[in-house]
């Protein structure tokens, strides 16, 4: 005997003790699908008979149970099972979690039970028990499908029971095997002559008719359902959301268009709420004849005698193989007439039938008498692609991952199709009102898409807690919550608007500690790192000693409330690594947007990347623009204690010395202390003048970080400096063309012309220099390589380290210093940032982009030497 179990299933085993059921699960299930109430026994008190602990027990079995059924993983109940009231809480979670009830009932003699229970040591127990069990559960037998079980299997010999095969079958709306490419269309209602239209513009040619033969070998229709199928010669699949019917002039013929199609092979479909009420009045079933039936059914009563009977069943036949909703592409794409909430999908009940035909509604009805919409896809998390209609709107619009493609062609709007995995869109107009709309399809004149309208509000359970962030560049990035409060705190109180944080910069590693005399960083260990994995040419670039500054500048007011939803906020940004405005003053942040957005303007940017907006990476210099209070209350107050302190000691042991007093040693070492405090101080002055306006600024950008359309990471490091450079030649006086040398790893002249050109710019006061791999991103055999590292200068160091960091004993220690985990940071924030702009670009919700920024922010609170 062949038993046939749904692959998500809630399969309770029910007998008396000794029946058997612990072996039956072991032989036909997996070990973490059986959940067994003796175990859980063990587990609460150690010990599997102890009777007392059945409560706790069975609250535990429960718990497992609702955890495994929210993941869809097949779960087996081994108790006894044999009263209702041990069954109606399992039924209950079959119910709530949308999953098949299964009943395999162990109905075996009382005494082979009891003789079973006889030969265990740990089954001592009166023969009055199974007899009990045995009681109940032929009590329970007759009503186990009316108390809420699909199939109900009752095994009554030993025979049976060892016979018995156990096959596991998909759920008929799994079709996860299925790659596409498909192109999905919406709401028809009839309007064939669009629909005919836009298969043509999608590329798919007309074939056969009736009599022929499908994909599969069967015939494609009857003479009463001859009508062309459709094909697309790249193998393409249409996929229909339902509502074929009603309302348009051409009902029958694009129920028998789609049918063939689906019989052809050549196109799936779902049904919407108007096939439902059809099937239900074509079965004989009371249906209020309204909203468009009555067009059908008058179709169907135009039709000869001779073919509305065949046509009619066969129709029946048609709608009644519908599938409520489609799993497509491994899970990644969801199709359902009115969509389909994450907790529902891939899962078979009534309430996801309802769900995927109608909706859910809030109770309340509009203006209009039509019940409100509850808006599930604003709640929508999951990682599936949902797309959907029912709801007439006037543009398909991205919200959350989900799209409703149902742009009202009935009502006069139009027919739209999504080609997936393009995620581009492709309309009909149509050709005239065929029906007006109780509720008018008004077009939108916000500017701002429902995406951005939802995200003016970000939620805190998004990124509060244990996160884990899966990159295009690095698996599972943890966000430990202690770091995640600490973002929060920042974010919360002094970032600025969200909306234009689509980006936050990694921090970055210097190069390995050098043992060269006097260096504590030199580059020589910086063009080993990257010559080891077999790199070949890396880029230097002068590493301006100014602050880190990401500027996001839209081409006009109009493009930064379309692009980014921010409304009177201005054309741009320019923010920290941390998230804050550069800027305490608005009027400078607003110039200098202006004159970098009229630079854009003057070398052609917008026109040459098609794009209304640039997200740059930059310096902006001078250092003390933003370091002010870090040079009053730290690098100062060291400058001058030290050397006041130290030129009175060299003052007074010259005195001693002057008088005879033998102190030649001391004084000399005094001196040398005095000189690197006056190194110190001379090094960070450097990097330090006066801003009043913003003629005192220099901006130097390094990185084309995005545009519309494009993260500019497949971009070697010479186009981003090329294409830089353009930019700056239209405003010299604001922008700073970064300093940068390519180097040939293999050739040593090369490598030593590198070292040659970084002692010169740290002789002539720079900080030094970044070096990276020509390619943006390169990947070695463990995963990526660090997208840059630093090379600073000795001086530069004096201000991290201190003034006397350059002692013999001093650099000994600092040797020691460790940068493993630095370098992971830095890895980690460059897989982030990247993964934000890609989320960004490709219109993900806000919430998808900042919890990659939110995760770069919680790292940087992480324990790291801040010198590195």
């Amino acid at each position: 005997m062949k038993i046939t179990i749904p692959e998500l299933s809630l399969i309770v085993l029910i007998g008396a003790s000794g029946s058997g059921k612990s072996t039956f699960a072991r032989k036909h299930f997996q070990p973490f699908e059986v959940l067994s109430s003796d175990f859980c026994r063990g587990l609460v008190s150690n010990n599997e008979n102890n009777q007392a602990v059945s409560k706790d027990a069975f609250e535990l079995l429960h718990f497992i149970t609702a955890k495994r059924l929210a993941a869809a993983k097949l779960t087996v109940i081994d108790a006894t099972n044999v009263q209702m009231e041990d069954r109606k809480h399992l039924l209950q979670m079959a119910r709530q979690y949308h999953c098949f009830a299964i009943a395999i009932v162990l109905d075996l003699p009382e005494e082979l039970c009891h003789e079973r229970n006889q030969q265990r040591s740990d089954r001592q127990f009166g023969p009055h028990v199974v007899r009990r069990h045995t009681q109940m559960l032929r009590r329970s037998l007759r009503g186990l499908e009316k108390e809420g079980f699909r199939y109900v299997y009752t095994l009554n010999s030993l025979e049976a029971i060892e016979s018995i095969e156990i096959e596991r079958q998909p759920l008929w709306n799994n079709l996860k095997h299925e790659h596409g490419p498909f192109d999905i269309i919406g709401d028809i209602h009839g309007c064939c002559d669009e629909l005919e239209a836009l298969l043509q513009q999608l590329g798919y040619e007309k074939g056969r008719g009736a009599g022929e033969q499908g994909s599969r070998g069967e015939e494609l229709s009857a003479p009463s359902w001859d009508y062309p199928t459709y094909h697309h010669p790249e193998g393409r699949r249409a996929v229909f959301l339902g509502d074929l019917v009603d309302r348009g002039p051409r009902i029958l013929d694009t129920v028998k268009l789609v049918r063939n199609m689906v019989n052809a092979g050549t196109a799936f479909c779902v049904p919407g709420n108007h096939e439902n009420k059809l099937l239900r009045k074509l079965r004989g079933k009371n249906v209020r004849v309204n909203h468009g039936l009555e067009q059908t059914l008058a179709e169907i009563e135009a039709l000869p005698d001779e073919v509305r009977e065949p046509f009619t069943k066969e129709l029946q036949k048609f709608l009644d193989s519908l599938i409520s909703h489609y799993l497509l592409d491994e899970g990644r794409l969801v199709v359902a007439h009115a969509g389909m909430k994450q907790e529902m999908q891939g899962r078979g009940s009534g309430g996801v039938r309802e769900f995927a035909l109608y909706g859910e509604s809030t109770g309340e009805i509009d203006e209009f008498g039509l019940p409100v919409r509850y808006n599930w896809a604003g709640e929508y998390r999951g990682e599936a692609i949902v797309v959907y209609g029912h709801t007439p709107v006037p543009e398909a619009e991205w919200l959350n991952n989900t799209i409703d493609i149902d742009t009202g062609c009935v009502f006069g709007g139009k027919l739209t199709a999504l080609r997936y995995p393009e995620k581009e869109l492709v309309s009909v107009p149509a050709a005239r009102t065929y029906c007006e709309p109780v509720k008018p399809l008004v077009q939108n004149t916000v500017t701002r898409t429902s995406q951005q309208e939802l995200d003016d509000v970000l939620h805190i359970d998004d990124v509060l807690g244990k996160r884990i962030i899966n990159t295009q560049l690095k698996n599972n990035i943890t966000i430990r919550e202690e770091n995640a409060i600490a973002a929060l705190e920042v974010m919360s109180r002094f970032a600025a608007n969200p909306k234009w944080l689509i980006y936050l910069p990694p921090t970055m590693s210097p190069v390995e500690t050098s043992q060269a005399s006097g260096f504590l960083e030199h580059p020589t260990q910086a063009f080993a790192y990257y010559q080891n994995p077999g790199i070949t040419e890396v880029v230097c670039e002068e590493k301006h000693m100014g602050s880190r500054a990401v500027l996001v500048v839209c081409r006009d007011l109009a493009a930064a409330e379309k692009r980014f939803g921010v409304v009177n906020e201005g054309i741009g940004i320019c923010y920290t690594r941390t998230g804050r405005r550069f800027f305490d003053n608005p009027a400078l942040e607003t110039e200098l947007l202006a004159r970098v957005n009229a630079a854009l303007s003057q070398s052609g940017f917008w026109e040459e990347f098609q794009t209304d907006w640039v997200c740059l990476d930059c310096e902006l210099m001078p250092w003390s623009a933003k370091a002010q209070g870090l040079l009053r209350e730290q690098y100062a107050p060291v400058g001058v204690a030290s050397r006041v302190a130290l030129n009175d000691a060299v003052s007074l042991l010259q005195q001693a010395s002057d008088r005879g007093v033998e102190i030649s040693s001391q004084l000399n070492h005094y001196q040398q202390r005095a000189e690197m405090a006056q190194q110190y101080v001379t090094a960070y002055r450097r990097y330090c003048w006066t801003v009043t306006d913003i003629s005192q600024l220099k901006l130097a950008p390094f990185h084309i970080l995005a545009t519309e359309k494009a993260v500019h990471v497949d971009k070697d490091h010479r186009w981003h400096m090329e294409q830089i450079a353009k930019i700056c030649q239209s405003d010299p006086a604001l922008l700073l063309a970064t300093g940068y040398k390519v180097i040939d790893l293999t050739d040593p002249s090369s490598q030593a012309e590198g070292v040659h050109w970084w002692e010169k710019l740290t002789a002539a006061g720079g900080e030094g220099m970044v070096v990276k791999p020509m390619q943006f991103i390169v990947k070695g055999s463990r995963g990526i390589l660090q997208p840059a590292v630093k090379c600073r200068g000795q001086e530069y160091l004096r201000i991290i380290y201190g003034p006397e960091y350059s002692t013999p004993e001093n650099l000994l220690r600092l040797r020691q210093r460790g940068l493993s985990h630095k370098r992971s940071l830095a890895m980690r924030e460059f897989a982030l940032g990247v993964e934000a702009l890609e989320r960004f670009v490709t219109h993900a919700p806000l919430r998808r982009v900042h919890e990659c920024v939110f995760g770069i922010l919680a790292l940087e609170s992480e324990p790291v030497d801040p010198r590195l």
